[in-house]
């Protein structure tokens, strides 16, 4: 195993062994079993994943993030046998290179030849062709086998894909954005939305959030429910009330449209254990099931043009 390797897995052993203990409070929140909240930014806003925009930076995402200047690349069309083969190249450019130094400075190395004067530079030469024109041969074989991988069109799982990756992928563009108008049905269908989360949400019910959530924030809603079931904990968050909502942006990618909105909202927001009456007030570990708390996140929501507007991530402010 490589060094990096192993420290990489040194690395993520101990992020393991050391991460605290969570429980989640509200969709898209986490409760500290020792106290105190913490609430993360998860989720893919299409092409605009990473793009500024106010809100929490995704902590975590199914968009692959590309370095910054570096093009959208991998699919094997113009990467070259040299990104394909690295060590047959390096090995040509060192047989190429020694022959070059041992012409132009002949005391560094093996000489000008093997007894020295013009014979023996002539063998030389002769013996650097032979293996140059071997490894050439090599070059050209292997160059043959490893033609470009074309990728097959999955069809039917192409929204699937815009929705994880933020319709790109590699060796593809980015998808070009255009402006999108919002109407008021669209407002209407945001606040909807964020009241079936949290409704879904108090029930542990998956199957009525995968109807109003891209199958990403499914994901991590589940994963934080199994957390909630495994800590013998239930978060409820209960009586949502819209406060303000505004919009931020909202763009047409082509297949996919987007919208992030920054929601103002208050409800009842509050963890019990599950091993006790509902009504018994000793049994709440977080939260307070009478007094209404009130948050401020920014949510995007994603559709097909023409369909249902699903919750696609959520950034906090």
């Amino acid at each position: 195993m490589k060094k990096w390797q192993a420290f990489a897995v040194l690395l993520l052993v101990s992020l393991i062994a050391f991460a605290p203990s969570l429980a989640a409070a509200r969709a898209g929140g986490s409760y500290r079993s020792g106290g105190g909240s913490s609430y993360s930014s998860q989720g893919s806003r299409g092409s605009q994943t990473y793009t500024p925009n106010g809100g929490q930076s995704m902590q975590r995402s199914m968009t692959p993030q590309t370095a910054p200047g570096s093009s959208y690349s991998g699919s094997g069309y113009g990467s070259g046998f040299a990104s394909n083969h690295p060590f047959l190249t390096g090995l040509a450019g060192g047989f190429f290179g020694g022959w070059l130094g041992s012409m132009l400075f002949p005391h560094w190395g093996m000489g000008m030849g093997y007894g020295g004067g013009f014979a023996g530079m002539l063998g030389s030469l002769f013996s650097w062709i032979l293996i140059i024109g071997l490894v050439w041969m090599l070059i050209r074989m292997f160059t043959r086998r490893s033609g470009p991988v074309t990728v097959p069109d999955l069809g039917g799982m192409g929204m699937m894909r815009g929705i994880g990756n933020g319709g790109g992928g590699f060796g593809s563009a980015p998808p070009a954005t255009t402006p999108l108008a919002i109407a008021q049905v669209d407002y209407q269908a945001f606040e909807a939305v964020l009241k079936q989360v949290q409704a879904a949400w108090s029930k542990g019910d998956l199957a009525a959030l995968r109807h109003v959530v891209t199958p990403e924030m499914l994901s991590y809603f589940a994963e934080e429910l199994a957390e909630n079931e495994s800590q013998g904990v239930t978060n409820h968050v209960e009586q949502v009330e819209l406060v303000r909502g505004d919009l931020q942006q909202a763009w047409d990618e082509g297949r996919l449209q987007y919208a992030t909105c920054a929601l103002h909202w208050r409800a009842l927001d509050y963890t019990v254990r599950n091993d006790r009456q509902h009504s018994d007030l000793a049994t709440v570990v977080a939260g307070d099931p009478r007094q209404p708390s009130e948050a401020a996140e920014m949510w995007t929501f994603v559709r097909s043009p023409g369909g249902a507007w699903l919750l696609s991530a959520i950034q906090q402010v």
